[in-house]
């Protein structure tokens, strides 16, 4: 195993001994139309049965609600008015100046006044499973079902997972969800895979289009996505992506714009998919600091330890005195 928190290479931690560039999402949220291309696309490849029957659930234009054993990819309608985008605006020229003072003979910093703000607007967002560096489902996993792959993201393998649903509690995005429709996701159907069997209760989430990326291909959603919203490509080229974008957005003064999973110091290290929102995490239904919970086992074995040894010391002190 390797660390438990911090930067580091998920993939060289898993011990492949060629691994790939690590692969990930960047989902500009900016430019998302709500189509839910990406929703049909993965269900589509992914032979994930539709989420009931198909009605909007009276909070919003969406029928899906949230990412689950059927939906691994799940586009939200968030409504704003004037005074919550200007609020999302200061929020996010507060982040901007906790920057780095400038140096001397450093170019100017663009101006960031904020253009007229608009009565109403729609944040559409496609979210999708976060392949985190330091993936808490794949922990605490007893039985091995998950893996990591040599792409650096982690599969749930439907025929190993026994249903005992600890990766549900281990997920601190909450995407891990199991099947109780008595069948599990495959990818599409090919001649040289087995006929399905039926299962109960396997835990399912996305896979990053494990099958299509072993084949040199793009995720079905990315492939699909109109607006090139959902970005695939090497982790790292995208992280660079995705700062450029939020710069661009700032000098417009789009102040709101900010990136969440490009932190590799933050509480998962960093996630495989990175996200540009216009708000705070928490409007998305993001946690606001994730925090993997296998993060603290060295401390915890540390102060297991430390009291056993004050155990044992007060059993022998005892000992001693009773002779």
């Amino acid at each position: 195993m390797g660390k438990l928190s911090g930067p580091t290479d998920p993939t060289r931690d898993a011990g492949w001994a060629e691994p790939k560039p690590r692969k990930g999402f960047f989902t500009d949220t900016s430019i998302c139309i709500g189509c839910k291309a990406c929703e049909v696309a993965c269900k589509e490849w992914n032979r994930n049965p539709r989420d009931g029957d198909l009605e909007l659930l009276g909070s919003s234009y969406d029928n899906t609600g949230a990412l689950g054993a059927s939906t691994w990819r799940h586009v939200a309608f968030i409504e704003q008015g004037r005074d919550r985008i200007a609020e999302a605006r200061e929020s996010g020229r507060a982040l901007i100046d906790l920057g780095m003072p400038a140096l001397p003979g450093a170019p100017e910093r663009p101006d960031v006044t904020p253009p007229d703000t608009p009565e109403f607007r729609w944040l559409m967002s496609s979210d999708v499973c976060k392949h985190c560096t330091h993936a808490g489902c794949l922990d605490v996993c007893p039985t091995g079902a998950l893996f990591r792959t040599e792409f650096g993201t982690v599969v749930v393998q439907d025929d190993v997972c026994n249903g005992c649903g600890t990766c549900v509690a281990g997920c601190p995005f909450g995407v891990v969800e199991r099947r109780s429709d008595g069948t599990y996701a495959t990818p599409a159907q090919r001649p040289d895979r087995p006929a399905d069997k039926p299962v109960t209760g396997v835990a399912q989430k996305c896979t990053l289009c494990y099958d299509r990326l072993v084949d040199d291909q793009i995720p079905a959603c990315a492939k699909t996505c109109p607006t090139t919203s959902i970005k695939f490509g090497d982790h790292d080229d995208l992280v660079v992506t995705a700062r450029d974008r939020v710069a661009q957005l700032h000098a417009r003064g789009l102040t709101e714009a900010r990136l969440y999973g490009a932190n590799e110091h933050d509480g998962v290290g960093g996630t495989g998919s990175i996200f540009l929102l216009l708000d705070e995490p928490e409007v998305y239904g993001l946690p606001p600091d994730p925090r993997v919970c296998t993060a603290d086992l060295p401390q915890m074995f540390k102060r297991a330890a430390m009291a056993a040894a004050g155990m044992a010391a007060a059993a022998a002190l005892a000992f001693w005195k009773g002779r």
